[in-house]
């Protein structure tokens, strides 16, 4: 099974946040929360000018997670299909088992509804053959949605056009 997941080039990021906005749009995520999250890293000098660069973090969609062993009703699952973890809303008690479980602080408290949610890769696009909300809406290209494969394949043959660039 290829596990799709959004892939970052730091290198095209102007930390616009267009991806965080899209997000809490399209998944009505209240004020506070975050389902993916820009963090800036630096700034650092780098030839004598200041460089922030920004980090995009959401789920992992882990083999093995933590949140869904952790969940007593079954709110929090994977799908067989493509490995996608997602809370299916009805079967949440709001317990925030799942939250204290994941090492990474990827399920979020929604005050709004009294229940968890996270990063699901808009798994509601994906089944309609569209990317999720972060990658349409990123201003620079920065993010993809790759399988593992595909995103190791661009890195290098990236890394390999820099060296020529450099040669």
């Amino acid at each position: 099974m290829s596990i799709y997941h959004v892939d970052q080039d730091i290198t095209l990021c102007i930390g616009c946040l267009a991806c965080e906005a899209a997000c809490k749009d399209k998944n009505n995520v209240p004020v506070g929360s975050h389902y993916c999250k820009m963090i800036p890293v630096g700034p650092r000098m780098i030839r004598n000018v200041p460089v922030v660069n920004h980090v995009y973090m959401a789920c992992f969609h882990c083999e093995q997670p933590w949140c869904v062993d952790a969940c007593p009703t079954g709110a929090m699952q994977k799908r067989e299909k493509d490995g996608i973890v997602f809370v299916e809303a009805d079967l949440c008690v709001g317990c925030k088992a799942c939250i204290k479980a994941c090492p990474w602080g990827v399920p979020q408290w929604d005050s709004n509804t009294g229940k968890v949610g996270k990063c699901d890769l808009c798994k509601d696009r994906l089944d309609q053959g569209l990317k999720p909300a972060c990658v349409t809406k990123c201003t620079t290209g920065s993010l993809q949605f790759l399988t593992p494969e595909e995103a190791s394949e661009k890195k290098r043959k990236d890394f390999a056009e820099q060296i020529m660039k450099q040669a």
